[in-house]
């Protein structure tokens, strides 16, 4: 088994594949059951910065520099709050430790010391180390720190080694934990109850998209992997919760780009006797107290504009955003083909669809939302593309839903949700129609949720936010890929 392992390995491995051998040899266990600390590099720093004796300290960390001087050496050590200077005098930690430390130790291997924290001459903050030993032998030489991994897809399949080299991508998912983290904070203070609902499901539903299809082998039975939690949260309201919450993944069996991942994280929330006025005060509230525990500013730099995501936010019809930018009013071409014609007529390049509604939904996201910069609500739909969502009494051709933006970017979808049941069955009816004209996306009927509604839900605002789209606009990052820790390649 080892020389089959051995066979695998490349120079640098057989090296420290070699010293792993010596080790053992002198009853020296390069991976020990346990590793015992007082503190972390960050505290020591804290604490010593106080002024507060620390004689002696135990640390444990990924030795990453080292500076042999003969009789004394310097090394750093790394640990998940930051790096700390050590210092080996060779008459203090012990002729068998300092020989350790310079032929048998490699940078990346896991150490753990004790000593006395000084000052040097230079004034760092430095452990001055009584003892020394080994936690974690590393085969492998880890990324050279100063270049990191320039390799944009090894970077996402080797993630372990780009956390490593980068303090940079460290911070993107510190940012996105913080952010998660207020804002279940916000939605506990406002009373929702986080629950969970299922992934997988006998009927997808709650967005317009394709799922994944997996088998289940007992029951003999195609499932689908969730594409939104919609349906089931809003059972929950008619069971007698007033606010409810879920944080979790949906999956989308759609396109990778620098916008979306099959697999992506949402947060969905719904409130009895609300509409869609109140999540949008929901949304900036949500959004404000995110993003000063993520970056401690409501005012982001993102792609080289400036953000600000203080309350109010811009308002604008759906309507009136597409006529500003293409000079179509979707109402007067208001079916599929006067649409096209209109397209044409002004000479604009677009992907088309099958539908009248999909085309609009089109022309929004070639022509508005890269320009939506500033935080900014697209509302009142067609209800034609929002099947779940209450029409406005004065027109009923149009709902009360909308999006919200900014930076270029969706960053969530709300609803005054329909609580008619007639008029669910009646839109599921029509989503039946749009698939058979082409619409793959179309929603399904859902006799279930519907017999739900017909047990009565109250008047309901819901709401749904990308946790990944939130980090980007958070983080400064154009692609999805870098606030997601293992996204989907292609092979």
């Amino acid at each position: 088994m080892d020389d089959d392992f051995a066979a695998r390995l490349n120079d640098q491995e057989q090296q420290r594949y070699q010293k792993l051998g010596r080790l053992r040899e002198r009853g020296i266990e390069p991976f020990p059951l346990r590793a015992a600390r007082t503190h972390t590099t960050h505290e020591v720093i804290e604490a010593f910065t106080r002024g507060e004796p620390l004689e002696s300290v135990r640390l444990a960390g990924r030795l990453i520099s080292l500076r042999d001087m003969g009789k004394i050496t310097f090394a750093h050590l790394q640990d998940g709050t930051g790096k700390l200077q050590l210092l080996f005098r060779r008459n203090v930690v012990g002729e068998e430790a300092y020989a350790l430390l310079l032929k048998d130790l490699d940078l990346g291997d896991f150490i753990g010391v004790e000593g006395k924290v000084i000052r040097t001459k230079t004034g760092e903050i430095t452990l001055e180390v009584t003892h020394l030993e080994l936690l974690s032998k590393t085969l492998s030489p880890l990324p050279e720190k100063w270049h990191g991994l320039k390799d944009v897809e090894t970077r996402y399949r080797q993630r372990y080694l780009d956390l490593q080299a980068s303090e940079e991508v460290r911070k993107i998912f510190i940012v996105r934990a913080r952010a998660i983290a207020a804002m279940r904070q916000y939605l506990d203070a406002h009373g929702f109850i986080e629950v969970e609902t299922p992934t997988l499901q006998p009927l997808y539903g709650g967005a317009m998209a394709e799922p994944f299809t997996t088998h289940h082998n007992k029951l003999d039975r195609d499932l689908y992997l969730r594409i939104a939690t919609e349906l089931y949260l809003k059972r929950l309201l008619v069971g007698g919760f007033e606010r409810v919450y879920e944080i979790g993944k949906d999956f989308r069996n759609e396109g990778i780009d620098t916008k979306h991942n099959p697999e992506f994280t949402m947060m969905e929330c719904y409130q009895a006797f609300a509409d869609y006025t109140t999540m949008m005060t929901l949304v900036e509230e949500v959004y404000a107290a995110c993003a000063q525990a993520a970056v401690g500013s409501l005012q982001l730099p993102y792609q080289g504009n400036s953000v600000d995501l203080t309350p109010p936010w811009k308002r604008l019809t759906i309507r009136d955003a597409i006529l500003e930018a293409t000079r179509i009013d979707i109402y007067q071409d208001a079916d599929l083909a006067s649409l096209r014609r209109r397209i044409e007529e002004l000479g604009l390049k677009i992907e088309f669809h099958p539908t009248w509604g999909k085309m609009v939904d089109e022309l929004l996201s070639t022509f508005v939302e890269p320009h939506l910069i500033q935080p900014t609500f697209i509302m009142d739909y067609p209800e034609e593309i929002s099947p779940l969502a209450k029409k406005k009494p004065e027109n009923a051709r149009v709902v009360e839903r909308f999006e919200a933006f900014a930076g270029g970017l969706e960053l969530g979808n709300a609803f005054t949700e329909l609580n008619d049941p007639l008029d669910q069955y009646a839109r599921f009816m029509e989503q039946a129609e749009q698939r058979r004209a082409g619409d793959r996306e179309a929603q399904q009927l859902d006799l279930d949720y519907v017999e739900a509604l017909m047990h009565g839900m109250p008047p309901t605002g819901g709401l749904g936010l990308g946790i990944d789209r939130m980090t980007m606009l958070f983080a400064n990052q154009s692609s999805i890929r870098e606030v997601i820790l293992f996204p989907q390649l292609r092979t």
